[in-house]
């Protein structure tokens, strides 16, 4: 791209120079004017470089990935310019690395979608579409976290549940014993009661019989 434009100046210039002479002085201005930039290379290029520090966190070995997350985020904090914070959090939102932090990343994209004008339109476009993909995984997260949650409190009450059942079913297996014993208890008493009475009485002689 570089070697592009420093021949389509060359060329600008050349063509200005050799039409000096025939041209009157009103015109030198306009004979020196700068070739335009096509932006939507530009953008086109500036966007592929985002998408290849995250394609690189994605498929990278965890020390690649912990690497271009350093950069990311030493670049940050050097000089938190509007191209750094996107870059920044699109590595930040990326998944599959240890550095992935998507609640950081929504506020970056936040901050730089907050001032529209400092950036591309290609980059509005990018860190936009990046800002609903990461408000969807919170949003997942959001409600794993809440099922969960509702799982865990559903066991602990079925928990609880059988706990009370169990102490209910054991404080009435103690109450049934207390009783039973209590009625052997009464029943040996009035076994004794019955065994004094009779070793107590005289024998009766048989009848025929005379002392």
């Amino acid at each position: 791209m570089r070697h592009k434009l420093a021949a389509i100046a060359g060329a600008v210039v050349l063509a200005a120079v050799a039409g000096c002479g025939a041209m009157p002085s009103s015109h030198t201005r306009d004979a020196q004017a700068q070739p335009s930039v096509d932006r939507n290379s530009t953008e086109a290029t500036v966007i592929a470089g985002y998408l290849d520090v995250c394609l690189r966190v994605a498929r990278g070995t965890p020390a690649e990935q912990a690497e271009i997350l350093t950069t990311a985020t030493n670049d940050y904090r050097a000089a938190p310019t509007p191209s750094r914070v996107l870059r920044y959090a699109m590595v930040l939102s990326t998944p599959g690395h240890a550095g992935n932090d998507p609640v950081v990343a929504q506020r970056l994209l936040r901050e730089v979608l907050a001032s529209p004008e400092t950036l591309l339109p290609a980059e509005r476009a990018l860190a936009f579409v990046q800002m609903q993909q990461v408000e969807r995984e919170l949003a997942l997260l959001s409600d794993n976290r809440r099922l969960q949650a509702n799982a865990e409190r559903t066991a602990n009450e079925k928990i609880a549940t059988l706990t009370r059942q169990v102490k209910t079913e054991s404080d009435e297996k103690a109450r049934l014993e207390r009783l039973l014993k209590e009625a052997q208890a009464k029943l040996d008493a009035i076994a004794n009661i019955e065994r004094s009475s009779t070793n107590g009485r005289p024998q009766q002689q048989p009848e025929g019989r005379k002392p």
